[in-house]
């Protein structure tokens, strides 16, 4: 099987944010299937209008990342929520975690977790970034307004976080 890597994630996660995915908007019937069955407790219900961080995981895993949908560092919640790949980064040593845009320059593949995007309250959004331009990164996004798509955000204070998952990572080694 051909090694993770973040090149490959931000390839995948492209390619995803632009099919694209979407729950139910404009009189069209949600394709979220294959993220959502990922979750086998969650439902396409469910998930409508609440699934970028479930978009990530199905990025993650399309890119070869052996990542479960609920490590044993998610104690609150499993990686459809921001909290959870919070939690799950924070946890695990082997990931990269970054607070804030201090002293970090993002890469493509890199995981953003946001703060205030879309309502006024932590971890609301989150993304993979495909490139760092001067003042801003290009993110793929899931959820932006119940689609898909690669968006252009600041470097600012909304960005809670950056979450670096290291090539050929596998939760498990067999």
């Amino acid at each position: 099987m051909e090694k993770a890597t973040r090149e490959k994630l931000a390839g995948v996660a492209k390619d995803m944010a632009q099919i694209p995915f979407h729950g139910d908007v404009d009189g069209l019937a949600s394709n979220l299937a294959p993220i959502v069955r990922l979750f086998p407790t969650w439902s396409i219900q469910e998930a409508d209008g609440l699934w970028c961080a479930a978009f990530v995981y199905y990025c993650c895993t399309e890119a070869g990342f052996g990542i479960p949908y609920r490590p044993a560092e998610c104690k609150i919640c499993h990686l459809a929520a921001c909290f959870g790949w919070e939690e799950f980064a924070a946890g695990d040593q082997r990931i990269a975690y970054h607070k804030g845009t201090e002293g970090y320059a993002p890469e493509a593949g890199d995981i953003v977790l946001y703060d205030r995007v879309f309502e006024n309250k932590a971890h609301d959004h989150m993304g993979i970034v495909l490139e760092k331009r001067e003042h801003t990164i290009l993110v793929a996004e899931g959820n932006v307004n119940n689609i898909s798509g690669i968006i252009e955000r600041p470097i600012d204070g909304h960005i809670r976080a950056y979450i670096r998952i290291p090539d050929g990572y596998q939760y498990r080694d067999e």
